[in-house]
């Protein structure tokens, strides 16, 4: 049986420790509450120890193996870890040819902002693996790639989307939705159109339309049918494209656009329209180069 995951389910994850030590763990620029790795590891890895954080992740490769609550798991490629803050586990690859995974370290406090209820309790999820591609894509949207830091209505949307699936599988009923906050919705949109090549800050929309971050989550996506975060990225990718029609250089598009390199704008460009800038610059000016 293969114990690695077909590549395609992780394009852009960058394997950072491929040229590393054998057994490495990486760091990923921290966001606030939360906390992102990748470990590869052959042999036990860490003995018994406990979070303070919820600890979600996904197995890459190999086989992970864990002690947990009094019974021995195994994740295969795919598969989703979860592990409750304060909870005795410990963990290393279950075979031969090794390990690799990506963790998501969660704050209680977090989850608890999230769920904005005054008798509300840590969801408690009783599989400590679980195999679910929702809950998996949603993880991966955070844990790939590492290098980078998450923007923060990114961050916003997919605690919220994550705080979904987590109650899902502790079996917490789903948080009804109330009619939906239009006024809200379009006061965020607006701010957002107005500042597209800007840094917007959840706490911005937040003092605009008067909901925390997590309910305009919600709301704008029962508006709009997408999240704040997607709302203007693909704003940004949209300007984007007009100035590629100008014939204006790649490079200066991505700054221009609120890209942080040309890297970044190539990776979203490509993720939102099928084919790289530069493909579709050779396109719009029905050039026969075939471009990268």
């Amino acid at each position: 049986m293969s114990h690695s995951l077909d590549g395609e389910a992780f394009q852009g994850l960058g394997r950072l420790c491929v040229d590393a030590a054998e057994n490495c763990v990486i760091s990923a620029p921290d966001s606030a509450g939360m906390e992102r790795i990748e470990a590869r590891f052959h042999g036990s890895a860490f003995d018994l120890h406990r979070h303070d954080t919820y600890a979600i992740g996904v197995t890459l490769h190999g086989v992970q193996s864990f002690r947990y609550r009094g019974a021995s798991h195994h994740s295969l490629p795919g598969q989703i870890i979860v592990l409750h803050p304060d909870e005795l586990h410990d963990g290393g690859a279950g075979t031969e040819e090794g390990l690799r995974y990506r963790m998501l370290y969660l704050e209680p406090s977090v989850v608890l902002d999230c769920l904005d209820t005054i008798d509300a309790s840590l969801p408690f999820v009783r599989d400590a693996v679980l195999t679910d591609p929702v809950f998996r894509t949603r993880l991966l949207s955070a844990l790939g790639p590492l290098d980078q830091k998450l923007d923060d209505l990114f961050v916003a949307d997919f605690i919220a989307q994550l705080m979904q699936s987590l109650a899902r599988h502790a079996g917490l009923p789903a948080k009804p939705i109330p009619r939906t906050a239009w006024r809200a919705a379009s006061l965020a949109r607006d701010y957002l159109e107005e500042n597209v090549f800007g840094i917007v800050r959840s706490d911005e929309l937040e003092a605009i339309t008067g909901l925390d971050r997590y309910a305009l989550s919600r709301h704008f996506r029962a508006a709009f049918s997408t999240s704040p975060h997607r709302f203007l990225l693909m704003r940004r990718l949209q300007r984007a494209r007009r100035m590629i029609e100008a014939s204006e250089p790649l490079a200066q598009i991505a700054i221009a656009a609120g890209f942080s390199d040309q890297s970044h704008f190539n990776r979203h460009f490509k993720k939102a329209f099928g084919v790289t800038p530069g493909r579709w610059s050779a396109l719009v000016h029905g050039s026969s180069a075939a471009a990268a």
